[in-house]
């Protein structure tokens, strides 16, 4: 007997068992006779693999006494448009935008809520000392300049990790080089009371410590938001860690002079530390370095991460094997213009950011004659504005760019309302005569920098997606030596020239300076830092 099944059909009779067909196959005619299967009967029974054919089409014919070669022939032409048309409502079905209810519950969300927390355990941990520096600087007779010096002493270790740590980064991926990170400025922070009992020098050292450590963070932040979130929601999800980077600010503000009060002048670091380490065990057993290593992930959410990615990943990963391993391309890297702005930006936001969260506190406790709780309490609720802001200026971001805006386009308009909006607040802080009055200008301040977030932060996944690690060490490093150097530096005016206001002023006008260089060097392509162009 010569003749073929359909697939997906189940019959009883087996030519091989039973020499005398059944009635349905008339054997004295094999060229006429026709089987006809219609689909809802095939729909309901198992799939066999018949004759190579692997997906189910229409009602077809198959004419009984054809030869095997005859079907396979058939079913692997009949039968490959319908598996096309399958396949293709599966790409359609992945490349469904999610409903806000679906992505707010989503696998990568809960990913990017636990980076927020470690980034608001980082800043807190910093943030402790702008408090605890005043009762310090009583206790030791410590005048301003050197109570900044105190105060810069963790971006001393700062400056020298994120190179090296965005290395690391692109190597290991996030989750190993986060877990570390938060570990060691845990500890850091643990002994910082038992380190400030020693000595300065075990004191300076600590914060030292804590630097170095905590200069992984943001790389390991970028390198995970790149695994696990498509181009069209890395903003919003930048937004949600960097919440948490300016809760923590605010957390650290608020709470500090209420622990110092309760638990002595050392009872924050000793509450943040162990919280760091309880961080970190659920870091490791809850989370994955990739969507695909996941094993609480739906297949949908999968699915849509790859389908949504893959234009902008399939390059990256044909070069991982080449980039990952070996030592990065620092001169081409810094050859390009777009590199330049990017490190010009952060540096301007390290500034700006360092300088607020270092100096506020003493300045409104200077300025206004407020105490020091009522100081943390002003300088805390900008940082909560920040957070709410920041997550804004990210579903703006996306939004512009879902609706045709241009990435390049998109970027310049967030990173010009993240500097050229705080510089104007800064001049109304300068102006304000009451506290309230003053909050209020530094409030703006600080939210409308968020939009930087947005701007050069996300940049660095644009330009150099196999490099961003390093790239964001890079140019955190630069941050980090401005920072130092507005750290320092405002003490060091103050003493001399006698005025805050002044500093702020100057602050602004660099504000002005990098908005106008990001504006005409920054673009939001991917550049060719592997060849010679």
């Amino acid at each position: 007997m010569d003749f073929a099944l359909a697939p997906n059909r189940s019959l009883r009779y087996s030519p091989f068992q039973n020499p005398k067909p059944p009635p349905l196959f008339n054997p004295q005619r094999p060229s006429k006779a026709k089987l006809f299967l219609p689909t809802n009967c095939l729909n309901r029974l198992p799939s066999p693999r018949i004759h190579g054919a692997s997906r189910i089409g229409t009602r077809v014919p198959v004419r009984a006494g054809s030869s095997a070669r005859h079907a396979q022939s058939f079913s692997s032409s009949s039968f490959s448009g319908a598996g096309d048309r399958e396949e293709e409502e599966e790409e359609a079905v992945a490349a469904r935008e999610p409903s806000f209810v679906e992505f707010i519950t989503s696998e990568r969300v809960k990913v990017v809520a636990m980076i927020a927390l470690a980034l608001a355990l980082c800043n807190a941990d910093r943030v402790v000392m702008s408090v605890a520096i005043v009762p310090l600087s009583i206790a030791n007779g410590w005048r301003q300049s050197f109570a900044g010096v105190v105060q810069s002493s963790f971006l001393w270790g700062y400056l020298i990790s994120p190179i090296a740590g965005g290395t690391l980064v692109d190597y290991y991926g996030g989750k190993v080089v986060m877990a570390w990170g938060v570990a060691l400025w845990s500890l850091a922070t643990f002994l910082t009371p038992w380190a400030a009992e020693t000595s300065l020098w075990a004191l300076l050292a600590m914060r030292v410590l804590l630097g170095i450590a905590e200069g992984v963070a943001l790389p390991c932040m970028n390198n995970m938001i790149a695994r696990w979130f498509p181009q069209t929601e890395r903003s919003r999800a930048v937004g949600l860690a960097m919440a948490g980077f300016q809760l923590g600010s605010a957390v650290g503000l608020t709470l500090s002079p209420i622990l110092m009060s309760q638990g002595g002048l050392f009872g924050p670091f000793v509450i943040f530390g162990l919280s760091g380490f309880l961080w970190v065990l659920v870091w490791i057993s809850a989370t994955s370095s990739t969507p695909d290593r996941s094993r609480q992930i739906s297949r949908y959410e999968l699915e849509y991460i790859q389908s949504q990615s893959r234009k902008l990943q399939s390059s990256v990963i044909q070069n991982k094997s080449k980039t990952a391993k070996v030592i990065p391309p620092f001169r081409r890297l810094l050859s390009k213009l777009p590199t330049w702005s990017v490190i010009v930006a952060n540096a301007m936001h390290s500034w700006g950011f360092f300088v607020i969260l270092s100096w506020m506190p003493i300045y409104f406790k200077t300025i206004y004659h407020v105490d020091l709780r009522q100081a943390a309490w002003f300088s805390a609720v900008p940082w909560s504005m920040m957070a709410f802001v920041g997550y804004f200026a990210g579903v703006l971001s996306d939004m512009l760019i879902q609706r045709g805006i241009t990435v390049t386009l998109t970027r310049k308009i967030m990173q010009s309302i993240g500097f050229v909006g705080p510089g104007i607040a800064l001049i109304g802080l300068t102006m304000a005569k009451r506290p309230s009055m003053a909050s209020a200008w530094l409030t703006l301040a600080v939210g409308l920098k968020s939009f930087s977030h947005c701007g050069f932060l996300v940049n660095l996944q644009e330009i150099a997606p196999q490099y961003s690690g390093v790239l964001h060490g890079m140019s955190n490093t630069a941050g980090t030596f401005a920072a130092i150097v507005g750290t320092v530096g405002a003490g060091f005016f103050v003493e001399l020239v006698g005025s805050f206001q002044g500093f702020l002023l100057l602050t602004s006008f660099l504000y002005f300076c990098a908005a106008l260089f990001w504006n005409a060097f920054s673009t939001g392509e991917r550049v060719n830092f592997d060849g010679t162009g």
